[in-house]
């Protein structure tokens, strides 16, 4: 029997983006943070007023709550050092979210309770946890819930507002679509990147090197292991901050001059420094390159079956029920013949049989990558072992697609994402220049 040693290796191939990494899962040393120090510094700090936007205010509890978000997101330890060095930026950023919020109750744009609820829910949903998971987590941690649903109520509210005030520009002409469908077409076999990006304005000249400082910092955490969508998510300023900072696949042309310089010296998987941009600093990701038009990949989808071990295997002793779970594993590779049956084998199991379509290229390991290669469709593998059960997987569908090929629908979003980050820096620097903004130190 083919045997793969990591059940890890095998659980990658669910494949989703959006958020890498579990939302509030930080190591033991992050969790512990030091409660005496804390508490003495928590009694007389928690009030303190550190800005007032418009006549809100914004309080020293509201900066360590969402600097403790991030920290707690991030794996770093919240001791009062790293929620220091975090709070420059996080009191610009509270600022920010203020004024947004304010435009948008002043719009009266509706964000309800049961938009939020729905929101939680998703981001339950793609970290794998329970119902109810990510407010005991928070609790747990020392986080108040409302600090990530006001968050949330942020966000969903400044993405209405820009629809709004975009109005008919929100939907692109036919002509302009076309435009753009022939531009990519005329760029086949030019340089394509796929990027992820943190924008983090510039508002003040005086305040720019500090803003600098807290950027090398986020940068120096990127590359300790943070992940880029979280990092990104608490604390990028642009739209694309929704998606964990996605970009999706661009080109020079369509960066600005100074990131496309950076980019395309980079290699794949790297993290540049502190980019000056007008209007701020920019640190990008580069997570793949290819060619314009250009991108051939085997797309699967396929079902799997995992029967477990009620204990971690010994191959040179198994037990019964171990071997009574690879004999199940046998019989369903011998017997099924169809998606379907894979599929009625493994309901009521705690994996996923529906993995969703997964790119071939892009398997781990290697024999996996290629066991399933040699698979034809409707074809049962033989059982793989790992350490604490066994798995059976067929492929149901094999196709062949040029994902670097522009549709017309991927054209109209590229035309709208541009149009929405424009806007919203746009907006967010007239609400700064008309604001009344005290900051106390």
């Amino acid at each position: 029997m083919p045997r793969f040693p990591l059940r890890a290796r095998l659980l990658v191939l669910p494949l989703s983006t959006l958020l890498a990494g579990p939302l509030l899962a930080p190591p033991a040393a992050a969790q512990r943070a030091p409660q005496s120090q804390a508490a003495a510094q928590g009694a007389t700090q928690t009030n303190r007023i550190v800005a007032v936007v418009n006549g809100e205010v914004v309080s020293r509890a509201d900066v360590v709550g969402r600097a403790r978000l991030f920290a707690l997101n991030a794996g770093i330890a919240v001791a009062p050092e790293a929620l220091d060095r975090l709070a420059p930026q996080v009191t610009r950023l509270l600022v920010d979210e203020r004024l947004r919020m304010q435009e948008v109750q002043r719009r009266r744009i509706p964000v309800t309770d049961a938009d939020i609820a729905e929101a939680i829910a998703e981001l339950e949903k793609r970290n794998n946890l329970p119902a109810g998971a990510l407010r005991a987590q928070l609790a747990q941690t020392g986080v108040a819930p409302r600090v990530l649903y006001d968050q949330i109520r942020t966000q969903l509210g400044w993405g209405r507002l820009l629809r709004q005030q975009l109005g008919p520009n929100a939907e692109p002409s036919e002509a302009e679509v076309q435009e753009v469908l022939r531009s990519h077409q005329a760029r086949t076999g030019q340089p394509e990147y796929l990027v992820s990006e943190i924008f983090v304005p510039v508002d003040d000249p005086v305040a720019e090197p500090e803003v600098r400082r807290f950027v090398e910092d986020v940068i120096g955490q990127l590359r300790r292991g943070t992940p880029f969508p979280i990092a990104a998510t608490q604390f990028s300023q642009a739209q694309s901050a929704l998606q964990g900072g996605d970009m999706g696949w661009v080109r020079k042309d369509e960066m600005d001059p100074e990131v496309a310089s950076v980019v395309e010296r980079m290699p794949p998987g790297a993290i540049s420094n502190p980019i000056r941009v007008p209007g701020g600093f920019q640190i990008v990701a580069l997570r793949q390159k290819r060619e314009s038009g250009r991108d051939i990949a085997t797309l699967l989808t396929l079902r799997q079956v995992f029967f477990p071990f009620a204990g971690a295997l010994d191959p040179n002793a198994p037990t019964q029920q171990q071997r009574d779970q690879v004999d199940k594993a046998q019989r369903l590779s011998t017997t099924a013949r169809s998606c379907q049956a894979m599929e009625a084998a493994g309901r009521g199991g705690d994996r996923v049989s529906d993995p969703g379509q997964i790119r071939l290229e892009t398997v781990n390991p290697p024999e996996l990558r290629s066991l399933l290669a040699s698979l034809s469709p409707g074809r049962a593998s033989q059982p793989i072992l790992t350490p604490d059960g066994v798995l059976v997987m067929m492929v149901c569908s094999r196709e062949q697609q040029n994902l670097a090929e522009l549709t017309p629908d991927q054209a109209r979003q590229q035309i709208l994402r541009d149009r929405v980050e424009n806007l919203s820096r746009q907006l967010q620097r007239d609400l700064r220049r008309r604001a009344q903004i005290e900051m106390r130190s």
